[in-house]
Formats: C-alpha cells, sequence, structure tokens
C-alpha cells in the first residue's frame, strides 16, 4: 500500500499548516506547541457554527467590510497578488469585519517577515483553510484520493509594521451614473436581459432575465447588486456551467442555488468596487436549516460561487 500527498492551497506562498483549536476567525501564531496535543477539531463544523452564529444574529458574513477605493473587495495575498477564494473569502471578510480592518491584504509570518516587516506584539491570526489530497493505493491495487482539510494563519496588513503602504481616499461619491466595468462584463457574457416589471429572476426555460427598470432602483449600486445576482444564477444554464437548479421556493435545492447566487454576487461586488446589497433575508431560514444539518454545505456553496465569479470574469 502506498500514499503520496498532494497539496492545492487557496492562496499561494502560504506557511505551513498550523492546527488550531478553532476556526472562530483568531488563532496565536506562537502555541503551535501546546495546541498540537489538543484533539483536532472538526474544521467543517467548526466554519459552519461560525456562519450560523453570524446569521442568528443578523450579520451576513459575506458581505465585504472594507471601502473599495484604490484595491479590489477580495481579500489578497500582499505578497503574490493573488486573491484568496471560495471558503476563505468568508472567514477573511468576518474576521476583517470583527476586527475593524481598513485593507483586504494580508499575509503570513513568514511573508511579513520577508517583507522586512513584523506582525505586532500581542497580535491574533485569522485562520485561512487549503485543502490537501491524500493518494492511498487500496486492496485492489488502485489509487483513492482521500480529500484532507488544513489551516494556516495569516495577519491583516492593518497588524503588521514596516509595510510599504500607500495612502489611500477612503471617501465614495454616491451617484447613479454607471459602473463601465459591470456595464462591460454584461455585455461580455451575452445574457439576455429585460428590463421591465417589478421583479428580478433568471427563467432557466428561456434563458433569460429579468430585472426592474434602473429608475426604480434608490441608485446604480443596487441595480448592479441585483444584476450580479442573477447573472451568477444565469452562469449554471446547461449551456455554461450546469449546475442542477430544481426545487420551488422554501426547497433546500432552491435556497442553495440562492445561496450561491448571493455569494457569488457578493464576490464579483468586490472584485468589481460596487457598493451594494441584494436584499433576500427571505431565504436565512432555509439557509440556517441547511447549515445545521450539513456541515459541508456552505463550502459546497462557496466553491460554486467561486467557480461562477472566476467564469464570469474571465468571460
Amino acid at each position: 500500500m502506498t500514499m503520496k500527498l498532494h497539496t492545492q492551497t487557496t492562496a499561494p506562498n502560504t506557511s505551513p499548516a498550523t492546527s488550531v483549536s478553532s476556526l472562530d476567525l483568531s488563532g496565536s501564531s506562537k502555541s503551535k506547541l501546546s495546541q498540537s496535543k489538543m484533539p483536532k477539531p472538526d474544521l467543517y463544523q467548526t466554519v459552519t457554527q461560525s456562519i450560523i452564529e453570524a446569521l442568528e444574529a443578523g450579520v451576513k458574513p459575506w458581505t465585504c467590510p472594507w471601502e473599495r477605493v484604490g484595491m479590489s473587495g477580495l481579500p489578497a495575498n500582499y505578497a503574490t497578488g493573488a486573491a484568496y477564494s471560495g471558503i476563505n473569502i468568508m472567514l477573511l471578510w468576518g474576521s476583517a469585519a470583527k476586527q475593524g480592518f481598513s485593507d483586504s491584504r494580508w499575509l503570513t509570518y513568514k511573508q511579513a517577515q520577508a517583507a522586512g516587516a513584523q506582525v505586532r506584539k500581542g497580535e491574533h491570526g485569522t485562520v485561512a483553510i487549503f485543502y490537501s489530497t491524500l493518494e492511498k493505493e487500496n486492496e485492489a491495487g488502485e489509487i483513492d484520493l482521500i480529500p484532507m482539510l488544513k489551516t494556516f494563519t495569516v495577519f491583516n496588513v492593518d497588524q503588521i509594521d514596516g509595510l510599504p503602504l500607500s495612502a489611500e481616499a477612503t471617501t465614495l461619491a454616491a451617484t447613479f451614473s454607471p459602473i463601465p466595468q459591470v456595464e462591460s462584463l454584461v455585455q461580455r457574457s451575452g445574457a439576455k436581459i429585460t428590463q421591465r416589471g417589478q421583479a428580478a429572476f433568471y427563467t432557466p426555460l428561456s434563458d433569460e432575465i429579468f430585472l426592474p427598470e434602473r429608475s426604480r432602483f434608490a441608485d446604480a449600486a443596487s441595480f448592479y447588486a441585483t444584476g450580479l445576482h442573477e447573472l451568477v444564477h444565469w452562469s449554471g444554464g446547461k449551456s455554461r456551467l450546469h449546475r442542477e437548479m430544481k426545487g420551488g421556493f422554501g426547497s433546500q435545492g432552491y435556497a442553495f442555488e440562492e445561496l450561491i447566487a448571493e455569494l457569488g454576487s457578493a464576490f464579483l461586488m468586490a472584485d468589481l468596487g460596487v457598493v451594494g446589497e441584494v436584499q433576500h433575508d427571505s431565504y436565512i431560514a432555509s439557509w440556517l436549516t441547511s447549515l445545521k444539518n450539513d456541515k459541508r454545505f456552505i463550502f459546497k456553496a462557496a466553491s460554486a460561487a467561486s467557480k461562477a465569479h472566476r467564469y464570469l470574469m474571465d468571460l
């Protein structure tokens, strides 16, 4: 029997994985020895529980917490410029909101040192995850691929001294002006979009998006937030990502697709610099039920949302 270990990270050049006692969005970089003696936590359950608690407190942990001026709203690695993806977006957004960070960039402790900087004494890092794949030969001589979830710790640049950071303005002008990068994305998609009526929805039968007219929205950001939400639904069409869309309102399948669209539009808005929100509070009860019944529910939704985000941005 033979085994091989392959690693797939959500951000390159990370420090080696460290075991942590929980994923409460904070972790010390100086307690590895004592933590290694503790039972390993169920990472799926810990992350899911933190999201359940946020939703029950009325907070959506997938909302970008900082003003998006001069940088993407997606959390990214300061050293490499690579954006984090999937569940890590939510973990880092949630940590930034909880601790009041104003920057979207993160570093491992070793990356900060390599840049000639230093994490301030007493600062606690934020836990992120990556997947490793273990190759194991079974009794039939075939290779089974076993996914393994591991963690690493990053620090926001607001926690680090000595980095060459440029000052960015933090005020945003509230206008209804068209946002060119969103208009360009919609045009590149080739999606059939009809603006009429008072409801926003995507219909797979005709492969068409319906939106209220722009004049019905309070501002441009709200219009684009709604449009991007429906565009994520559109990305799941049969000729594109071919996501399974079934079940009526209130069903688990319907709620799952809505969560994909909610997360995907949040990722797109952060990437495109759109500050707005689509109000889908009616789905929260269904999401909470699914989260409590399936500890991998949010991981699967975040993965599908990241695929939709990348599909649309790469058009």
